[in-house]
């Protein structure tokens, strides 16, 4: 009967949504209201039926899904809320992009936002800066000041807080809660692997313009009248290992340990791998789990696949 009952769930899950592809393209898309959006049903139809195969994974938690099938394909605690560090900001990004309005709104930085470290872009109080190249340090630098300068440089910063509760609540998170807009480590600040998870699939399908920033390897933002130069680096070190790698954001604090969350795209199919608490083994975790889940196809059968699966 369980077993009927996975296929059952399985069966829905994987006919229930359309198969979605990873797609980094710089047009702007605006999120969706709360009645049309896309939930991210995960399936564990296919652990189910495959037993996940042993990986020596170092981390405390772990999550990697098949994005166009929406199969779970190996997890390890997935839905226990734990420090996510500087994975927190992708909810930052969209509540600012949501705020925003536009990728070219320029933002003051503010004093309070400069004095938020270790990891920063090099802000300075009183430069006025865009949302996009705030992005840019935010990403590419995990630039703690970067966040704060977008969570007080649009709204009140405790409206933005409240705002980034309401985001995990409307797209679907059920083990998520923000208490500030860095990931630096806080009493009640949590997300879940399996929420992580679904945040990446959401950001990448209704925030393109962000994932395309949260893809690229260096930006050069030169100086102008308004603020310094800047150079942001990529920290994910997916981007420049593992072919493929699509994304997304690295994270290390004291409680979380170190934290990956990474997209890859090969042969026409898409993974999302979510790796919390694995100091100094995150990116190799991720790399095990990506390795696994090209290694084998959760399409078998079911039939063929609609053609819109491909990339």
């Amino acid at each position: 009967m369980i077993l009927a009952g996975a296929v059952t769930t399985g069966f829905i899950a994987v006919n229930r949504h359309a198969p979605i592809k990873l797609n980094l393209q710089f047009q702007r898309t605006n999120a969706p209201t709360a009645a049309s959006f896309d939930h991210f049903n995960f399936s564990n139809f296919w652990l189910a039926t495959h037993p996940q195969p042993d990986l020596p994974i170092h981390g405390q938690a772990a999550f990697l899904v098949d994005l166009d099938t929406r199969m779970v394909m190996w997890q390890r605690d997935p839905d226990t809320s734990r420090a996510p560090a500087s994975l927190t900001k992708l909810i930052t990004a969209m509540v600012a992009v949501d705020d925003a309005g536009s990728l070219d709104r320029v933002v003051e930085v503010t004093t309070g936002a400069t004095q938020i470290v270790p990891s920063v872009m090099g802000l300075s109080p009183g430069e006025h800066v865009s949302v996009r190249q705030l992005l840019d340090g935010l990403f590419l630098d995990s630039g703690n000041d970067a966040a704060e300068a977008l969570a007080q440089g649009i709204v009140p910063r405790d409206r933005f807080i409240r705002q980034m509760n309401q985001k995990a609540k409307s797209i679907g998170l059920t083990d998520s809660h923000f208490v500030n807009p860095s990931g630096l480590d806080a009493p009640g600040h949590g997300m879940s692997a399996r929420d992580l998870a679904h945040t990446a699939a959401y950001l990448d399908r209704y925030y393109p313009d962000v994932a395309a920033i949260a893809a690229t390897k260096d930006v050069a933002i030169p100086a102008t009248s308004q603020h310094k130069a800047f150079n942001p680096h990529n920290l994910n070190g997916l981007l420049w290992s593992y072919p493929g790698a699509t994304g997304l954001k690295t994270g290390l604090t004291g409680n979380a340990g170190g934290c990956m969350l990474g997209t890859a795209t090969r042969g026409g199919r898409h993974l999302i791998v979510v790796v919390l608490n694995a100091t100094l083994h995150s990116t190799g975790d991720a790399t095990l789990l990506l390795n696994y889940g090209f290694s084998v196809r959760t399409d078998a059968g079911f039939g063929p696949w609609p053609a819109h699966a491909a990339a």
